[in-house]
């Protein structure tokens, strides 16, 4: 039986890591690594990108949907996506995988497919299947690598983070819904342009009689008052400070700090989800 073996990217720090991990534990494997790509992700994932090819030492392949963010938005009647309505993840990620693969597992041939799902995630599961050829393998809760053991692995090979993780934690496309409101407040720092384009989507939701912003009960314009993303960053802090207060070394990583990223310190209104082909 003809076999495939994949491994999808989000631009994130788990997935770069797997990948790094089954170059380096599974050289016997021919790894087709892919990226599903919406047209609206931030430039550091590009950059991030263009350095683990370097490091894999082949092309990462672009699987560009049939129709953009854009598209999608106007079929849905310009309502924007929510965590109850997930449709970006669904038209723009699993769709152009699933299409990828189809050829293969209508021939009866195997895949492999590889998820950056960590040994400290008992709350994730993998990509449900309902066909035997498709297989999902998570190699780092089978080896019982954590999240530290991700960011040793980046370490080591040089890689470290994706330069976002300087101001956000969430990769996948800019405009996610499942940011905090400290990262939209970062965006518009980092990315003004980027933020006024989810000003506009807004807008437009807005006048086609959509029900839903960005951020549950407040809006862009909202947000981004001096006052209100002061207060925003203020608040952010003080759960940062409080979080390294309760922090207890682990005896076992001796010197070895686990750094705090933005999705410890989510509150239950705002972020603190994920759709998994986004953001690991």
């Amino acid at each position: 039986m003809t076999e495939h073996h994949v491994l999808g990217l989000s631009g994130g720090k788990d997935s770069a890591a797997l990948a790094v991990y089954m170059r380096q534990h599974h050289p016997e494997l021919n790894i087709e690594y892919f990226f599903t790509d919406t047209g609206k992700e931030l430039p550091e994932v590009y950059d991030f990108l263009g350095r683990l090819e370097g490091f894999l030492g082949k092309p990462i392949l672009r699987l560009n949907p049939d129709r953009d963010f854009d598209f999608w938005l106007r079929q849905y009647g310009h309502f924007l996506p929510s965590p109850n309505t997930r449709w970006c993840t669904q038209k723009l990620k699993i769709d152009p995988f699933k299409k990828w693969i189809k050829p293969w597992l209508a021939a009866k041939e195997k895949v492999w497919s590889y998820v950056a799902i960590r040994a400290d995630e008992d709350h994730r599961d993998g990509m449900l299947t309902h066909d035997e050829n498709l297989v999902v393998r998570l190699p780092f809760r089978e080896s019982g690598v954590d999240k530290l053991g991700v960011l040793e692995i980046l370490e080591a090979s040089n890689l470290g983070l994706p330069a976002y993780y300087d101001w956000r934690s969430r990769s996948g496309c800019t405009f996610c819904f499942y940011q905090q409101k400290i990262e939209w407040v970062r965006l518009k720092r980092n990315h003004p342009e980027d933020f006024e384009a989810a000003k506009t989507y807004e807008k437009t939701a807005k006048e086609h009689g959509s029900p839903f912003t960005w951020i549950q009960r407040e809006s862009l314009e909202e947000l981004e008052k001096p006052e209100r993303a002061a207060q925003i960053e203020a608040e952010f802090e003080t759960r940062k400070a409080k979080e390294l207060e309760c922090r207890v070394p682990n005896p076992l990583r001796v010197g070895i700090v686990e750094p705090i990223d933005i999705d410890d310190l989510y509150l239950e209104d705002e972020g603190g989800g994920a759709c998994l082909v986004c953001h690991k």
